[in-house]
Formats: structure tokens, sequence, C-alpha cells
């Protein structure tokens, strides 16, 4: 049953923007950090100026290329871990990217979620220190994962409170990233009114690259588009309207409250 105060968990995942090197496409180390560092400038401060505050899921590498906007995040923001570089996740990143977000920010890091939401033992995470995990969505997506019989509602597992990003009831409507980009907003909304009302709160991230213009990129036009500026008003009405739905909690916050 729902609870009485729907509650939104908005994340973001801070990451190099290395995506172009899945399609065969050159890109600088410089550029990976900043085209994720335009966007996330200009998330942060729809944000801000909505008076919303988030999770941030950030890789080591991008917080120690741009420690101004880290600082930014941890003034306002919760920072989780998103591993330490976006790619060739290792078994030992998952303590070491705790340990020094850690010392990077002053707070404790309380959260993970893999890249690429690429499986990850739970014991291995919650052995690392971590008290909760986002990085299952409990959907089909070909060629990246089939988890239509997954839990679709948080779960606890080797003493890990799991939190799956959400996906509509009984058909699994998708409602991630991705899928905002492709989805009239009228039908996300229904979408996401949808889960609000049976699950009472609502898991959905963007990453920040998303955010800058790409058109420059000969990325796969469904992936790419929108993207920018139109991206951000989109954004903004889907914010202003979950805003008079629900109220916007950090993760760890949710989980303080079960």
């Amino acid at each position: 049953m729902a609870d009485t105060i729907k509650r939104v968990l908005l994340s973001l995942d801070v990451e190099e923007f290395d995506l172009p090197r899945e399609y065969g496409l050159s890109i600088s180390p410089a550029e990976e950090i900043s085209v994720t560092s335009h966007g996330l400038t200009a998330v942060l401060d729809l944000l801000e100026g909505m008076d919303i505050t988030v999770t941030c899921f950030m890789t080591v590498r991008f917080a120690r290329e741009r420690r101004d906007l880290t600082e930014r995040i941890t003034g306002r923001h919760e920072i989780a871990s998103h591993g330490y570089n976006h790619s060739n996740l290792k078994e030992d990143d998952l303590l070491r990217s705790r340990i020094e977000l850690e010392a990077l920010t002053g707070k404790k890091i309380k959260g993970f979620r893999s890249p690429r939401l690429s499986a990850v033992s739970r014991s291995d995470i919650q052995a690392a220190g971590y008290s909760y995990n986002s990085s299952e969505n409990p959907i089909w997506l070909p060629g990246r994962y089939m988890n239509l019989f997954k839990p679709r509602l948080p779960y606890i597992s080797d003493g890990l409170l799991n939190l799956p990003i959400s996906a509509s009831p009984v058909i699994r409507y998708p409602l991630f990233w991705l899928s905002f980009k492709r989805t009239p907003l009228r039908l996300f909304k229904a979408m996401s009114a949808w889960a609000l009302n049976r699950d009472g709160y609502l898991n959905i991230y963007f990453h920040p690259w998303e955010f800058s213009d790409l058109t420059a990129w000969d990325l796969p036009v469904w992936l790419k588009n929108p993207n920018g500026g139109r991206l951000i008003r989109k954004l903004e009405a889907y914010l202003l309207w979950l805003k008079d739905t629900a109220s916007f909690v950090t993760f760890s916050e949710f989980t303080e409250s079960r």
C-alpha cells in the first residue's frame, strides 16, 4: 500500500562522459569531464532554483577532477558511490571508492550504484561498508539486462537494502533517463503517477551529460535526443509536476525512515 506522503528519490549518475567509446568514437579524458561538467552545472542550477535535494552517485575520477562541483554538491545534496571510474569496475573499487569519496567530501558515503547498473555481488557491496544499493533496473532493456523477474520494490538481501530503479506496476513500464527522453511527457507523468500511487515513492535517475549540447556527437538519435536546453526544459516541467505530487528526499533519508 502506498505511503500517505509520496516521496521522490531523484538521483544523478555523476560520471565521466565515456558513452562515445561504446560507439567507436574517440573522446579525450578532458572532454569526458567537461561534457559532464556543463550538464551538471545546468541541472544543479535548476534543482537549487526549485529547492530540490537529490542524491549524486559519483565516480571518484569525476570527484577528483572537479572538486569545485563536488564541493557544491556536498553542501546541498547527498553523495553516494558510482565506483572509481565509469569503466572497468574492479572488485576493490567498492571499498576504494567509498574511502576516497569520504576523504574528498568529509561525509559518510552510505550508498552504491554500479556503473551501467552492472551486476555486482550484494554481499560484496555490504562488506565494503554500504548500507544501501541502487544498482538494479527491474525491466527488460535489450542488449543490457533482463530483470523482469527481479523485485520491483525495495528488499533486503545479504544484509543490504536494495532500492531498484522504479518501473510501473504490472507492465513494468521503465521510469528512468532513457524512457524519459523517448516518452511524451504526458505519458511519462501518467506512468510515474501509477508508480507513485501504488508504491508511495519513485526512484528515477539521470546523467548530467544528457543536459549538455550533444549535437556534435555522432551518437544514435534515440540515445542522444533530446539533449541540452531542450531536455532541461522537459525536466523542469516534470519536476514542477512532481513537486505538486510528492516530496523529494535523498536516498539516505528514505532508508532511515523505513
